[in-house]
């Protein structure tokens, strides 16, 4: 079966439209309030300090040496020359005397007291029904 076309005119009646429209508000469901707390705490602090000293012993010689002896180490003892020049009738280097000089190192435990500091934060719940306090938290 065929249908016939139409001849009338069709007429649109516009209806009702609805449109949504979305949007958001703050909403309160509670506060925090934090601080901080600063505690201290004594301690002693330990370390190890050294000194060091230095003792010169004058040894004479009285020798007479063609050239300057060089400074020498014996052991844990450095040896620096001391030289004069005498006159005679001729010129002679003679070694008058030698320094020794010996090296101590002594050691010791030092405690000194210090001040550490630590913070927290401490954070507290409120109900939003509640004003909110004056100025910063303490």
């Amino acid at each position: 079966m065929r249908s016939a076309p139409r001849s009338m005119s069709e007429e649109v009646i516009p209806l009702v439209e609805e449109s949504a429209v979305v949007g958001k508000r703050e909403v309160v469901t509670g506060r925090v309030r934090v601080r901080t707390v600063t505690d201290t705490i004594e301690e002693l602090a330990q370390a190890d300090v050294q000194h060091e000293t230095v003792e010169v012993t004058r040894v004479p010689v009285g020798r007479v040496v063609e050239t300057a002896p060089e400074i020498r180490t014996e052991g844990d003892v450095t040896i620096v020359p001391v030289l004069e020049e005498v006159l005679v009738v001729e010129k002679r280097l003679v070694l008058k005397q030698e320094l020794h000089i010996r090296r101590r190192v002594e050691q010791e435990a030092v405690e000194v007291p210090i001040t550490l500091r630590k913070q927290r934060a401490i954070v507290e719940r409120t109900d939003p029904e509640d004003p909110a306090p004056e100025g910063p938290p303490t």
